[in-house]
């Protein structure tokens, strides 16, 4: 069982940046594939990025190439997602997700996922 809780969401202006954390529970955070989702109102719940267990495999949709950027400390049994270059069309909820996987394995679907966080709110004003 892992409990995911997102943090760092907030009103931003376009062009500016925001990072968001999410903390897993559990000692077995190494082992899961994270990845992270966000929903806008009207809108289908999109991927955003994901990230290996081990991190060295990164995937981003493409609307958020270059802008932003999925990272991982073992360590500290948290994934970020470094957003920069912030839109209006970025505004969403955004959520972290995990899945317990195999090495250098990166997950697009959420379907894929077994976990997720309650969501942090991201809004940018343009």
């Amino acid at each position: 069982q892992v409990q995911l809780v997102e943090s760092g969401g907030g009103l931003v202006q376009a062009g500016g940046s925001l990072r968001l954390s999410c903390a897993a529970s559990g000692r077995t955070f190494s082992s899961y594939a994270m990845g992270w989702f966000r929903h806008a109102p009207g809108k289908e719940r999109d991927f955003v990025a994901a990230i290996s267990r081990g991190g060295g495999t990164t995937t981003y949709t493409d609307p958020v190439k270059g802008r932003f950027t999925i990272s991982r400390d073992n360590a500290k049994s948290t994934v970020y997602l470094q957003m920069n270059s912030l839109k209006s069309g970025d505004t969403a909820v955004y959520y972290c997700a995990a899945v317990r996987s195999g090495y250098s394995v990166t997950y697009t679907s959420d379907r894929a996922y077994d976990y997720w966080g309650q969501g942090t709110q991201v809004t940018v004003s343009s």
